[in-house]
């Protein structure tokens, strides 16, 4: 049996997607429309206080295409309030409105190594703020889950520990490139979804999703053992633009 590294745990995370009903939409009255945004904007403001007294994080994006039209990204300390933000946000008028398109469970995740020796990672600042980070507000935001392959001579799995680190640190190498352009949050997810991991992408300049993403693709690490699912791309979203994209 092939060593297992071992994970680093913070914040669980909750990407949820959801397609706004716009039939339904359209056949509310103008003050049912009217309640059911000061509702959504009520718990905008709810997941703003938690996240200024750092107990939790939420992303508020619109997603381009037709899998969704809008995803927020929830961390929280606990599955349990997980589960309440979404039973909150299913009781709202709005919600009526919307149809669920998807949704990913994990856990923010780190790799062991991170660690200073001798020390308790969790009683490192820079360790934390990794674990239970406070979600950027950049322009743009882009999402996918994935595997590492389990396939014959391309199985990650059966690789030693020291193959692995080794594939990692030379993967990782990559992403450096783009510090300053991209904030990556990896939250692991066996035991918890359908896929590994889920990644979540933030960035000013959309186009650096594809560079990194394309550049990615020629490493080993990628070619051989990475798997990927589908891929959500959207924007910004805050009150004044939600309002915009309801408005009739």
């Amino acid at each position: 049996m092939s060593e297992a590294i071992q994970t680093l745990e913070g914040w669980y995370a909750l990407n949820d997607f959801r397609a706004i009903d716009w039939t339904a939409w359209k056949s509310l009255t103008q003050q049912e429309r009217n309640r059911a945004e000061d509702e959504l904007y009520s718990l905008l403001a709810q997941y703003q206080d938690v996240e200024d007294q750092k107990q939790g994080s939420t992303a508020f994006y619109s997603i381009v295409g037709q899998k969704a039209d809008f995803m927020f990204m929830h961390l929280r300390e606990t599955l349990e309030e997980l589960n309440e933000l979404e039973t909150a946000f299913n009781k709202t008028l709005f919600a009526q409105v919307t149809i669920p398109t998807y949704s990913y469970v994990s856990i923010v995740e780190l790799g062991s190594y991170m660690a200073k020796p001798g020390t308790d990672p969790m009683q490192d600042p820079d360790i934390l703020a990794r674990l239970k980070p406070t979600l950027p507000k950049a322009k743009h935001v882009c999402f996918y889950p994935m595997n590492k392959r389990r396939e014959g001579n391309d199985n990650w799995y059966m690789l030693s520990a020291d193959e692995r680190r080794g594939f990692m640190r030379n993967h990782g190498m990559i992403g450096r490139n783009y510090a300053g352009k991209i904030k990556q949050i990896i939250a692991g997810s066996i035991g918890l979804d359908d896929w590994e991991w889920g990644v979540t992408l933030f960035a000013d300049d959309a186009l650096q999703f594809k560079k990194i993403v394309h550049e990615m693709r020629f490493d080993e690490t990628s070619a051989r053992f990475g798997e990927f699912g589908e891929f959500y791309v959207g924007n910004l979203l805050n009150k004044d633009k939600m309002t915009a994209m309801l408005k009739l």
